[in-house]
């Protein structure tokens, strides 16, 4: 397997008792393969959130038996919420450990976790074969997924981030999230598909189990793919200068020396995933519950929202290394903050040119985040702790804001009655986000704090 560092031969344009081991040299091949494991874990992830939030009506029938169909939702939403609240124990575990006995190993550890999880939920029975055992068997299947995915997005953003070379770091990191996507439209278009090709009672009785059950041999083909890969150069780095195993960092390290840039990830992490799960999670059940929107044209609309920022993601990520993530991300913030109200008028107005722009205005500005963010988190933190302090930020500002979006905005348009919640949220989101971009430095072309410059291989 090809390596990532050349410890021999003095570079011409630094000075001559320099060798390159003061450089990095990636490879361009192997960087792709890292790219592509991260990605298809976290288009794993994705896929089961996608389905998830998709077929959430459906759920609430078969776990929550109600007359009342907001109830219903609020509950599904609940038990989706509920993996938020254990993502940061699982970011604290994980995370330490990624900073201990290497970054590949953990991956592969949530990988196995993750596809456990989504395929358990496929083979639960219903509230009706077993009564209230149905609902706690959801719960904890996913307080499972929660769990693992705790030390999913850090670990997937750090091993590419590490791997990454400087100047490339945005458009490489902007394919995690492109993984992303393509997890919530293979969900989402899965949903799509069965509610437009199964009637209502074979959905609820059997339909709604084959996108979980999918995922097994997801996970297997996401497993082969991270086992065959190395560590990453910045890590083994770190393990070659230990002259051994790569010593305990202290959790309190990891929160107490690294306060003010956990501070700056939790702001940022606040405006990108609250934007994020109100678009992609919220919206499709905002649409078909709040709005009486017909259920298949308001999927199609937010998968055809999804496809657009899958093309634009790219040409983001490469944006972002030649003007900075700094400009990047305060143009998503101030868009979120002018924009929102306007864009939930257009799709509150009803009719399909109306929803589309509203959603698309929303895509456009969230790409703002999902092309920067992967380069940017890791770069907050150095490599000693950086696995460590990315998941504990980043998961306990997921697990208060982030996740818990549809369930809160759903819970504050019950007691309101106010159909502009969605906006206004976002726009609050947005004020916090746009003072973490005014604290935090830029990083673009810049190497990780605590790793040495990183070229690419010629």
């Amino acid at each position: 397997m090809a390596t990532a560092t050349v410890p021999t031969a003095p570079l011409k344009t630094r000075r001559a008792d320099q060798t390159r081991t003061d450089v990095t040299v990636t490879d361009p091949a192997l960087v792709k393969r890292a790219v592509k494991a991260a990605a298809l874990g976290n288009a794993m992830e994705w896929f089961d959130f996608g389905v998830y939030s998709y077929i959430a009506v459906t759920l609430g029938k078969v776990f929550f038996p109600s007359g009342n169909p907001t109830a219903q939702l609020l509950s599904t939403f609940g038990a989706f919420a509920a993996a938020f609240l254990v993502r940061p124990l699982g970011g604290m575990v994980f995370g330490p450990l990624g900073d201990r006995v290497g970054r590949q190993k953990v991956l592969a550890v949530t990988m196995i976790m993750m596809a456990v999880g989504t395929f358990a939920i496929g083979l639960i029975p219903s509230y009706a074969t077993i009564g209230v055992g149905a609902p706690l068997l959801l719960l904890a299947a996913r307080l499972v997924q929660g769990f693992s995915t705790g030390g999913e997005y850090a670990g997937a953003s750090t091993f590419i981030a590490e791997y990454a070379p400087d100047k490339k770091r945005g458009f490489f990191g902007s394919w995690l999230e492109f993984g992303t996507l393509a997890g919530y439209i293979g969900g989402a278009g899965l949903v799509t598909l069965m509610t437009a090709l199964l009637s209502t009672d074979d959905l609820l009785s059997w339909g709604w189990r084959i996108p979980f059950l999918i995922a097994g041999p997801m996970g297997i083909i996401g497993l082969y793919l991270r086992m065959r890969l190395e560590e990453t150069p910045a890590f083994a780095a770190e393990v070659e200068k230990a002259e051994a195993e790569r010593p305990k960092v202290p959790l309190r390290e990891m929160v107490a020396g690294q306060w003010k840039a956990l501070l700056l990830c939790m702001g940022l992490v606040l405006v990108f995933n609250v934007t994020d799960y109100m678009l992609l999670s919220y919206m499709p059940s905002y649409l078909t519950s709040e709005l009486k929107y017909d259920e298949t044209h308001g999927l199609l609309v937010v998968l055809g929202v999804m496809a657009l920022m899958m093309i634009v993601q790219p040409f983001a990520g490469a944006l972002t290394d030649r003007v900075g993530r700094r400009p990047v991300i305060a143009a998503g913030c101030a868009g979120f903050l002018l924009l929102s109200i306007p864009a939930v008028l257009l799709i509150r107005q009803g009719s399909l040119l109306a929803v589309a722009l509203g959603m698309g205005a929303l895509g456009l500005l969230l790409v703002c985040f999902t092309a920067a963010m992967p380069a940017a988190l890791p770069a907050l933190f150095p490599t000693r702790v950086r696995y460590g302090s990315l998941s504990i930020g980043f998961n306990v500002s997921v697990s208060l804001f982030g996740g818990t979006t549809p369930l809160v905005v759903t819970a504050l348009i019950g007691m309101t009655g106010n159909m502009m919640m969605p906006a206004y949220y976002m726009m609050a989101a947005a004020v916090i986000g746009g003072f973490a971009v005014w604290r935090m430095s830029e990083s673009a072309g810049r190497p990780l704090p605590g790793s040495a410059p990183a070229v690419e291989r010629a």
